[in-house]
């Protein structure tokens, strides 16, 4: 497991984080010693720390994708937590695997409101509180599809390609990124951004293994990644380590938007 020793002791919130790719960098936190909150939906933050016997992280339930309740749940979290130094920030929404001919507007219109007015909310909520401390650093997660599109001759027997409000929400993150670093910047607020590639996890690989070989022949180092691959960019970009980093989005595709 990855270690950062300057994380200990600091307070960092992880939304989405016992998810597949949260589930890995909650882990390597509580290693280091960070005092981390790990935000998902009900009973998910409570399992995921029972079946790890997490020292330092403390379960709660917030869905940070809804926009009207929003400002109420960060003003619970904070006076319960205090306001944390960093946010990594991997809740998004989508509108489940819709095709592009099926997607209607309310779809789209309820992913860019989960995936980007929340963000907004949620990152000027607390880059505001990091402000006051002249010091604070962001992680946000956007993905390849914020970059290109995805391939649809991949998609075979049914498969729906990943949908568009999908994609057109993590691009949004990553300018969103753009801006809020600059904002933010000469206060000691740093914004970046993790842009994963693919990481199918086992069961989505198990139920779809010539999908998965199409993925791995179209990146350079011909596998997809393991979540556990995601931990140390992630901890790099919250970390001091990268205290002259921001405005940056991090590709961990295995080099699939390099060609």
């Amino acid at each position: 497991m990855m270690f950062a020793p300057d994380l200990a002791g600091k307070k960092i919130w992880v939304t989405g984080g016992a998810g597949y790719l949260g589930t890995p960098i909650i882990q390597a936190l509580d290693e280091a010693g960070a005092e981390t909150v790990c935000l998902d939906l009900p009973g998910k933050a409570e399992a995921l720390c029972a079946k790890y016997g997490l020292k330092h992280t403390i379960p709660e339930r917030a869905n940070l994708c809804e926009v009207e309740s929003l400002p109420e749940t960060l003003d619970r979290l904070t006076k319960t937590h205090g306001a944390p130094v960093g946010l990594i920030h991997l809740a998004f929404a989508s509108s489940a695997g819709k095709r592009l001919e099926e997607l209607e507007a309310k779809d789209f219109r309820r992913t860019m409101e989960g995936g980007l007015t929340a963000n907004f909310i949620l990152c000027r909520t607390l880059a505001e509180h990091m402000k006051a401390n002249r010091s604070g650093s962001v992680v946000l997660f956007s993905s390849m599809y914020g970059i290109v599109s995805p391939d649809p001759s991949m998609y075979r027997n049914e498969m729906k390609p990943n949908p568009i409000d999908y994609g057109t929400s993590k691009a949004g993150v990553l300018q969103m990124m753009r801006y809020f670093a600059v904002h933010y910047g000469s206060s000691g607020v740093r914004f970046n951004c993790i842009t994963p590639g693919a990481f199918p996890t086992p069961a989505t690989q198990k139920a779809n293994p010539d999908f998965t070989e199409l993925q791995k022949n179209k990146i350079p180092l011909a596998r997809v990644g393991d979540a556990t691959e995601i931990v140390g960019p992630t901890l790099f970009l919250i970390s001091k380590a990268a205290s002259y980093v921001t405005g940056h989005s991090l590709v961990v595709d295995g080099g699939w938007t390099a060609w």
